[in-house]
């Protein structure tokens, strides 16, 4: 059996985000769903930034965020995306390097430039993205390494994946040989709009066990299960899923399994700031949470411990680190 090199492999779109505050009336001038994600070309993407305020650019992706929170939790982590060879792409594969993440995909030569995704803020911490994917939906089955994959303890995939057709098959791939080598498959919903679109798809990966563990928020879920009843939603989700988290912001969350329901409480926070990434760093904590052998409700403490973090400052990665961060409030890992 291989040996474990990895406690987290994700595998997820590359994307640098630009993140600029905005007030509710941008959003709507600019035809924009308000808390969404918009999947945009190249000639919109210029548009927006050209309407758009002063922004920070920074090497992002829901799964590239997640295993950037791993890695500053102190866990050995991996991420495979693809960018193209051009100066987005060098400050994505530079920062996510930086954090001690093992990034080793090739990039593309030609083709589309390297994804971005335009971030609006709103005075309520809320984020609506715009994303024009370019080079990362050119990710292949190819670009899947199985020792790689087979080295670590969970192989983390990213629902925006199933966008483009490629990438949905190195999903696939990824999750076949996760678990011929004995290893857990998680599976992040992503967005409830992405929910919408492949609604079925995810349910078969849930039903079938092509996923291990699932994260959702409560939008994602309700969406899933076509309800607005939090407790039919999730009784769906526990008949079916092996694992899932649901989180509910400031209620907390939800940890499900076919032996219980435990409902773990928020960390506290001064001000929310930006919401962008709170999903991303609540799997981080639980996935380090499992990987060192905690308990559920300890996991679901460590994620909220990381969702905290991220929300108290502009951008989607830790300002801290989160190890660091978890000894300081009595959860080390």
């Amino acid at each position: 059996m291989t040996a474990i090199r990895y406690d987290v492999l994700g595998i997820g779109n590359a994307i640098v985000d630009v993140i600029a505050r905005a007030e509710d009336d941008f959003l709507v001038a600019q035809g924009m769903h308000k808390g969404g994600m918009a999947l945009i070309d190249e000639a919109r993407a210029q548009s927006i930034y050209a309407a758009m305020g002063p922004a920070v650019e920074s090497s992002g992706g829901s799964a590239a965020n997640t295993i950037v929170g791993v890695a500053s939790f102190g866990a050995r982590a991996a991420f495979v995306g693809k960018v193209k060879n051009d100066k987005l792409g060098q400050i994505f594969a530079h920062d996510i390097r930086a954090a001690r993440v093992a990034f080793d995909t090739k990039p593309a030569s030609n083709g589309p430039s390297t994804a971005r995704c335009y971030i609006m803020v709103t005075p309520d911490g809320e984020r609506t993205m715009n994303t024009f994917l370019g080079a990362a939906q050119d990710l292949k089955p190819s670009d899947i390494d199985e020792d790689q994959v087979a080295s670590a303890a969970v192989t983390y995939l990213e629902g925006y994946l199933w966008d483009p057709p490629q990438a949905k098959e190195a999903f696939v791939k990824a999750a076949g040989i996760a678990h011929k080598a004995g290893r857990r498959v998680a599976l992040t919903l992503s967005d409830a709009f992405c929910v919408d679109r492949y609604r079925g798809e995810f349910l078969d990966l849930i039903r079938k066990g092509t996923v291990d563990i699932v994260f959702a928020n409560e939008r994602e879920l309700h969406s899933l299960y076509e309800t607005a009843d939090f407790d039919t939603a999730l009784k769906g989700l526990r008949s079916e899923a092996k694992l899932a988290v649901v989180t509910r912001s400031e209620k907390g969350c939800v940890v499900v399994s076919k032996a219980a329901v435990e409902t773990v409480t928020a960390e506290p926070v001064q001000q929310v700031v930006d919401v962008t990434g709170a999903g991303d760093l609540f799997a981080a904590g639980f996935l380090v949470g499992l990987a060192r052998g905690k308990d559920h409700r300890t996991a679901a403490r460590l994620g909220g411990l990381a969702a905290a973090e991220v929300i108290q400052h502009i951008g989607a990665r830790p300002a801290v680190s989160l190890k660091a961060w978890a000894a300081d409030s009595g959860l080390p890992v």
